[in-house]
């Protein structure tokens, strides 16, 4: 029977609104593929960053139809090389990527982390405090650990207050954070000038910081060799590194990159990119953007290739609408059931 794709979309609200310092976003409005073959059906999400056009995830399937033509004359790997070079929205081609690899694990009635030959994860997950007022952070912090049990906690930087404001949200959610244990890292999502980012990581250093990820706008990179040259944190690139072939532009500039599937394209990209980092020496992180549990359960599904893992975005949707990974002692885990796990209720 010939694969019969689809598209839809969720509208998603959060608990708590995250504050970047890019921009404010509350309720983002999700896209998912299903792609069936009469007796199995794979599933998969994109959630479309700030930038795109409002009616995105509506308009979902005009972009993908040249993909939904091909799927029963290309293999998975061969659509998502015709994705990029037809220039299809990454998120987009990670919903489709994911509904494929679902699909063929279901097929093969085996976990998709099974499938692909990988082990499980053993990195707990961080959960995410934004850029807040000092009162919200003292408050919140508590909060999300309560709520989580997490035992690390990544802090958004990079305010437009300046770095009085960074240096006082980080000590403020470092105070709160004290007795729960958890450990402490730091998003700069591209807010700091390179004399800042060299200032902040030596004050980072000695107030608990485990690494700083993307200190720099993504566009300077030729200003990240000076800041690596001087850092007193190991860097972790994120917007900066897209696809596999960004990491060979900054492999001698960072420490590590950040994976997410809806900035590569999905699952089959995802995959290249933590070889090309593996095979340039880098560590590797993966994370998320506003993902439900279905899109938590695609990156699940490879996250134990990675020393970093920052998938969270399902713990703070009111409500989340899907299920299908584990909470283990802070870790999230792909579970044991065919595909990789994630669906909607």
């Amino acid at each position: 029977m010939p694969l019969v794709a689809r598209t839809f979309f969720r509208d998603v609200p959060k608990l708590f609104p995250l504050t970047i310092s890019r921009g404010t976003s509350g309720t983002t409005r999700n896209l998912f593929v299903e792609v069936s073959d009469g007796t199995h059906t794979g599933l998969g999400e994109g959630a479309p960053p700030t930038g795109l056009p409002a009616d995105f995830a509506e308009t979902a399937g005009d972009h993908l139809a040249p993909l939904f033509a091909k799927l029963d004359t290309l293999d998975l790997h061969a659509l998502n090389q015709l994705g990029h070079e037809l220039e299809i929205e990454a998120v987009a081609l990670a919903a489709l990527d994911g509904a494929l690899w679902d699909l063929k694990a279901k097929q093969a009635g085996m976990p998709l982390f099974r499938l692909l030959g990988l082990p499980k994860p053993t990195a707990v997950t961080s959960v995410t405090m934004g850029i807040e007022p000092p009162e919200v952070v003292r408050e919140r912090v508590p909060k999300i650990l309560n709520l989580t049990g997490a035992k690390s906690l990544k802090v958004k930087l990079g305010s437009p207050g300046g770095r009085d404001h960074d240096k006082e949200i980080w000590s403020i959610s470092r105070e709160m954070a004290a007795p729960f244990g958890a450990k402490l890292r730091a998003d700069a999502n591209g807010g700091w000038t390179p004399d800042e980012a060299v200032d902040m990581m030596r004050w980072l250093r000695d107030h608990d910081c485990e690494y700083i990820e993307q200190p720099l706008v993504k566009g300077s990179e030729d200003d990240l060799p000076l800041i690596f040259a001087h850092r007193a944190l190991p860097i972790y690139l994120d917007e900066s590194v897209r696809v596999a072939r960004d990491v060979i532009k900054v492999a001698d500039r960072c420490d590590g990159v950040n994976l997410k599937l809806m900035k590569s394209g999905g699952i089959t990209e995802g995959l290249a990119l933590l070889a090309t980092a593996r095979a340039h020496g880098l560590k590797t992180m993966i994370g998320c953007m506003c993902e439900t549990t279905v899109g938590i359960a695609m990156s699940a599904a490879i996250s134990g290739l990675c020393d970093m893992i920052d998938l969270d975005t399902h713990l703070n949707h009111d409500p989340d609408p899907a299920a299908g990974v584990d909470w283990i002692d802070g870790i999230v885990m792909p579970q044991e059931v065919p595909g990789h796990g994630g669906y909607l209720m």
